[in-house]
């Protein structure tokens, strides 16, 4: 391999173990893998932008716009009141993933989870069922719903584009649809039938404390009339008259030594761990104030309901404080207690830095609530139910999008155009906001596309491609195109569960096409096993971000996805060995 090989190699190695380490964004990893191709010589800079024209960043861009339009209109509130009907959870399982797997082929899967994902945290609560046995089937199914059309997800359109770019035809917006409809029904058979066997039944020993201890941080101020005033910790029992548990006693600036073993004074700040309903009651007997409420939420008049909200994955709130969101500094809402799962925070709220997974107990104006469940940064965990009716703005979003749809399926309009038509007739007829399709679009996805698109060309170029698939078919020997799909299939696979779905297309595409040409084969079907592969990412929380959402939601082990999605994993590579040269004949 030349210098130019060797050092993409590099890059490349770099940027995987960036990916999987999450330690830096992904559009940000993407951005510094360009940076590096440009300086390296390896694209020219023309080169190196030509990703953000590419129509695969386009389509995403628009369907981001229409599934913002869907979302926000209501379109899908009807479905969300018939789910709250359902009591039995393996019923409330299988509804979810049969009303997913059809809507996650034209919506964006982040948004169907999010919405649904307080249902079924809510219908879990009244039947007394963990959610871990509802969430991780839940987010699978938007995944199998997403293989099933060219738009359902963005690793389909950028297959298709890439492949484009080797000369192939484009695919058509349904041309997935028979496969993926085969594969959703074995994935919901099998998650119905031996998934929901290897899910997690019991809380695990070493949580029983977490579980004990309660949920929420929050900071309690002590009035002079207060009976704790006077007393020790130690000696009023507040677990065991409460059921609170103080963690740190806070006295103007300072924190206090040895807490338990203080005398309390009017003035002095309990930082308290619990359920919030008996942290409430705490606060009432003991005649204490809640100080994030004192301080930041003047009561106004106005009806105020409690939402529980988590950091959402990827969000911008992550890594800030609270009052450096657009949350902390709105005047109509107040945060007042924070959860992490596995940790016990031990900091006031506003020093606290989020991550991915929080919740907040957020106090909010009822009118407000609106806004809050359009904030990308937060997932709306708990709130009101909604009862309003489906809304003219809702019948205009869903004819809109089944018009794209029909469209681009006939082929009357590139998907691209018709997209776009889509996003305008959407803003011109209300379905969102001026502002809406702006601070909903999934700009780290927009910016990682256009940045990683580039990689495939130097991969190429470079004559990298070509050592990684002579290695490759040296490896399977002369066994045939099948064997050499297997490879494509599996290799994306696990580069998907290292690094996400949408770099390893664009790692992968041109060397399924190079494998196909060395064999004498069709690269059609091995483009699709690329697309199929890297769409589907069950073994881990982090290899597609559905996953990442119920991961902190649900509770989940690490080792909880491998169990259940390897041998997903397992049947969907061996039932797509048998079904994708039926559909896509190696030698048409």
């Amino acid at each position: 391999m030349t210098w130019q090989a060797w050092a993409l190699t590099g890059v490349i190695a770099l940027a995987m173990a960036l990916f999987a380490s999450e330690k830096l964004r992904i559009d940000l990893v993407a951005l510094l893998v360009l940076c590096a191709l440009v300086v390296l010589g390896i694209v020219s800079p023309a080169q190196a932008l030509v990703g953000f024209s590419n129509e695969a960043t386009v389509t995403v861009a628009a369907m981001f716009a229409l599934s913002i339009g869907i979302e926000r209109s209501g379109a899908l509130e009807p479905l969300s009141r018939l789910l709250m009907r359902i009591r039995r959870p393996w019923l409330l399982t299988l509804t979810l993933m049969l009303a997913i797997a059809p809507l996650g082929a034209f919506i964006k899967n982040i948004a169907l989870v999010a919405m649904f994902l307080p249902l079924a945290l809510r219908v879990c609560q009244r039947t007394g069922t963990s959610p871990a046995r509802v969430l991780m089937p839940m987010a699978y199914a938007a995944q199998m719903g997403g293989v099933c059309t060219l738009i359902g997800t963005s690793s389909n359109l950028l297959a298709d584009s890439l492949a484009q770019q080797h000369g192939l035809a484009s695919f058509g917006v349904f041309e997935f649809t028979g496969m993926g409809a085969l594969l959703a029904v074995a994935g919901i058979t099998y998650l119905m039938l031996v998934g929901r066997w290897l899910l997690p039944r019991h809380i695990a020993a070493d949580d029983l404390e977490e579980e004990e201890i309660g949920k929420y941080v929050t900071e309690l101020a002590l009035g002079g009339s207060s009976p704790l005033v006077g007393k020790r910790i130690a000696d009023v029992h507040l677990g065991e008259r409460y059921g609170v548990y103080p963690l740190e006693l806070l006295r103007g600036e300072r924190r206090m030594w040895s807490p338990r073993s203080q005398q309390l004074q009017a003035g002095d700040v309990l930082l308290v761990r619990g359920d919030w309903e008996k942290i409430e009651d705490f606060q009432r007997r003991a005649h204490l104030r809640n100080v994030p409420e004192s301080r930041y939420a003047p009561d106004t008049g106005h009806p105020r309901v409690l939402a529980e909200m988590m950091v959402a994955p990827a969000s911008l709130a992550e890594g800030r404080r609270l009052a450096e969101t657009d949350l902390g500094r709105r005047p109509d809402a107040v945060a007042l207690a924070i959860h992490r799962r596995g940790q016990v925070l031990r900091d006031k709220l506003a020093d606290v830095s989020l991550a991915v997974g929080d919740v907040l107990l957020v106090l909010v104006e009822e009118g407000s609530m609106s806004s809050l469940r359009s904030d990308e940064a937060f997932i709306v965990l708990s709130e009101r139910s909604d009862t309003r009716r489906l809304s003219r703005k809702a019948l205009y979003a869903i004819a809109i999008m089944a018009g794209v749809v029909l469209v681009s399926g006939l082929r009357w309009l590139p998907i691209p155009v018709a997209a776009l038509c889509g996003a305008a007739a959407m803003a011109l007829t209300g379905c969102f906001g001026r502002k809406d399709v702006y601070e909903g679009m999934d700009w780290k996805i927009i910016v990682l596309l256009g940045a990683i698109l580039p990689l495939g060309t130097a991969i190429e170029s470079t004559g990298l491609s070509h050592a990684v698939v002579e290695a490759g078919l040296g490896l399977i020997g002369n066994h045939g195109p099948l064997a050499a799909l297997l490879m494509v299939y599996l290799l994306t696979a696990l580069l998907t569960e290292l690094m996400g779905h949408n770099p390893s297309v664009v790692l992968m595409v041109g060397i399924a096409v190079s494998v196909a040409h060395a064999i004498g084969a069709d690269p059609r079907p091995f483009v699709v096993a690329v697309a199929f592969a890297a769409a589907t990412s069950f073994a881990t929380p982090v290899g597609y971000p559905t996953n990442t959402m119920v991961y902190y939601a649900g509770g989940y082990r690490f080792t909880d996805f491998m169990k259940v999605g390897i041998p997903l994993i397992a049947l969907f590579c061996t039932l797509s060995m048998w079904l994708i040269p039926k559909f896509w004949p190696f030698y048409p």
